[in-house]
């Protein structure tokens, strides 16, 4: 009786720690596969495909009722359910601003674009152009806008042609917003215009 009350206990216990140990790995298990289906879901929205797009767009910006700038794009697509939405450029842009339309205070080009809308910052890449209305201009490789900041900057090679020659910064530059303050990095190989008195 004695050996079978012990059997029993011996039992019970083996079946509480194979109990617990299943229950454990049941656990483990479903905490795992569900870290795989958000790492998947992860993956998989990464927003491979934008919420909106369109095609051919123009996008103009008034105040008072006169056109402050106008911007033209081939393609644009919005992304605003990714982790840092972002509104994308593919096909690139070209950008106009007016001091008093349609003069023409300052534009800017480029290939492909992107603006992270919570960090109010634009991205522009591959035959980057802008010039400001003292018809100084900027060509590079990359260009960055922080709005908030108020600047603009690069830290590819660039070309800056002014009046008063032709500037090359090795390591990029840095300006104002409007582009009417603007210093350059590492300068290299300038060419300055001498004017006669």
């Amino acid at each position: 009786m004695l050996n079978n009350k012990l059997h029993n206990i011996i039992i019970e216990t083996i079946i509480t720690k194979v109990f617990y140990f299943l229950n454990a790995f049941l656990i483990l298990f479903f905490v795992s596969c569900e870290n795989d289906i958000k790492k998947i879901n992860l993956i998989t929205s990464k927003n491979l495909y934008p919420d909106e797009s369109a095609k051919n767009i123009e996008i103009i910006k008034t105040n008072s009722g006169k056109i402050v700038y106008k911007l033209s794009a081939p393609e644009i697509q919005v992304f605003g359910k990714s982790e840092k939405p972002y509104t994308l450029f593919p096909k690139g842009l070209t950008m106009l601003t007016y001091n008093n339309y349609p003069k023409i205070e300052s534009s800017f080009s480029a290939e492909y674009a992107k603006y992270y809308e919570n960090e109010k910052l634009w991205e522009a890449r591959n035959n980057v152009e802008a010039t400001n209305n003292k018809g100084e201009k900027i060509n590079t490789e990359q260009l960055f806008r922080d709005e908030t900041k108020k600047i603009i900057y690069s830290n590819k090679f660039t070309r800056i042609t002014s009046a008063d020659g032709i500037f090359y910064g090795e390591k990029g530059f840095e300006a104002d917003e409007n582009f009417t303050k603007w210093k350059l990095k590492n300068i290299k190989n300038s060419t300055v215009n001498i004017k006669d008195e």
